[in-house]
């Protein structure tokens, strides 16, 4: 005899957590007291230092201010959504799943004023309702945040150099605008192809957008470089920008003469005639020469200067027969070309345009903040991502830039011991990440004293 039974026995399952009621978690503020002990502890004690830059520079007030809502209303409200994104990002987690592993923090629910966070399901509805317009909203709330925090820490650059460059950002997936183009690591693989601009003096992110799996065009590069004005705060007066070949167009040159922009970018299209008797040699012991020249490419509605960089070969075995010789002087030299407005020596531009070498590393750090996370399958919602993304990496930048500061500010200590804040502006963030943020910490209150005229009485208050 065949008995059937009930295949669904959730009803009889019992919880892994208890039942009772639990108590909402106390309100973490900036003027939250905290301290160290021996029991289970958060594991991101370095919230605290976040929360409390958020409020130095009134973060919220800006957010409500710049911030276009999308049509999405959630419960917790629009400002608790991007910020819980951003702190997800903040210490280190670059996909919306993994709020599952923060959902019961004790410094995050603190914040929150919650027992516990919402299902990661919830933020990422809330992924998927943004767009280009919130996207552009946070550009302009970065560029407030920027203003605010040098005014903080006393920065006031006269003159900044603007490095611009391209990334492969692979998809593995049907996602929108993903094309198959140039991609190194992966080929023959659909991907994006971003832009950004960093500031070379604070290594942060000035501008950038999410593109298409495409080469940058002309008129891309143009309208870029004119938005770039708009993004930087008021005491800049003199802008320099260093592009690789990939921008050398004449609509870029044209907009950087209009807005009265110095640039140093790389040629790989024009072919300028240099003087032969015009290579020199700044440094006799090397054999580097560099010459420079005036000339019109074809198309261009004016001349510019060119400056190029000539380097010997390797010299190959004559006496093998396979070899041929050159037959050109030009042949014997490996050539780097470059096109400015700069009036200065030849070396001395290329020398200036070498820099730029360090936003590979802030492109590659970026990228291993999150940037390579592409969420959804919309081209939008991964355009609105990628500037939370950088959003949360400049934080971390302001966020060093202010320990600096104030390791700076302290008294000298004695000699022999150092300051654990010391060094901490040079280093990656994941380096800071270990000294700033993963700080176990437990939230304490200290005794209240309340002094009266007849006597004084210590009030303790438990959390």
């Amino acid at each position: 005899m065949v008995k059937f039974k009930k295949s669904d026995f959730r009803k009889n399952r019992n919880g892994k957590e208890s039942n009772e009621y639990r108590p909402r978690a106390k309100k973490i503020s900036a003027s939250t007291q905290y301290d160290t002990c021996s029991e289970q502890l958060s594991p991101f004690g370095g919230l605290l230092p976040l929360i409390k830059f958020l409020d130095l520079v009134d973060f919220q007030q800006m957010f409500d201010f710049t911030y276009r809502a999308p049509r999405r209303k959630p419960k917790l409200g629009h400002y608790s959504m991007m910020v819980g994104l951003l702190m997800l990002l903040f210490i280190g987690f670059n996909r919306i799943w993994h709020f599952s592993y923060l959902r019961l923090d004790a410094m995050l629910c603190g914040f929150f004023n919650l027992t516990r966070l919402p299902v990661a399901s919830t933020f990422w509805r809330y992924v998927n309702s943004l767009g280009i317009n919130q996207a552009q909203s946070l550009l302009e709330l970065m560029a407030q945040l920027r203003e605010r925090v040098w005014k903080v820490c006393g920065v006031s650059l006269y003159r900044v150099c603007l490095d611009i460059d391209t990334t492969v950002e692979t998809v593995f997936g049907h996602q929108q605008g993903a094309r198959k183009g140039h991609n190194t690591k992966n080929r023959g693989k659909k991907a994006y192809r971003p832009v950004l601009c960093f500031i070379e003096q604070t290594r942060e992110y000035l501008l950038g957008k999410l593109r298409k799996g495409e080469t940058i065009s002309g008129k891309e590069t143009a309208a870029f470089i004119a938005k770039i004005k708009g993004y930087l705060p008021d005491c800049v007066q003199q802008v320099l920008i260093r592009a690789d070949a990939e921008f050398q167009s004449w609509e870029s040159v044209y907009q950087c003469i209009q807005n009265g922009f110095n640039f140093i970018i790389a040629n790989k299209r024009c072919n300028p005639p240099f003087d032969p008797k015009g290579w020199y040699r700044p440094k006799k012991r090397q054999p580097y020469e560099y010459n420079s020249c005036i000339y019109h490419p074809m198309g261009w509605l004016q001349p510019v200067r060119f400056v190029a960089m000539r380097m010997p070969k390797e010299k190959k075995d004559v006496k093998d027969p396979l070899v041929q010789c050159e037959l050109f002087e030009n042949d014997r030299y490996k050539h780097r070309i470059f096109c400015t407005d700069l009036q200065r020596k030849a070396h001395k531009v290329i020398v200036e345009y070498d820099k730029r070498a360090d936003v590979e590393n802030l492109v590659g750090e970026s990228k291993r903040e999150g940037l390579d996370a592409i969420p959804s399958s919309r081209f939008k919602n991964n355009y609105a991502y990628f500037q939370i993304v950088m959003l949360a990496y400049n934080i971390w930048r302001y966020l060093k830039m202010i320990a600096e500061q104030t390791q700076a500010e302290q008294p000298v200590e004695k000699a022999g011991k150092r300051h654990g804040l010391e060094g901490i502006k040079n280093n990656t963030v994941r380096i800071a990440r270990l000294r700033l943020l993963m700080i176990a910490a437990k939230v304490v209150t200290a005794p209240i004293v309340i002094k009266s005229d007849t006597q004084s009485r210590t009030a303790e208050h438990r959390p």
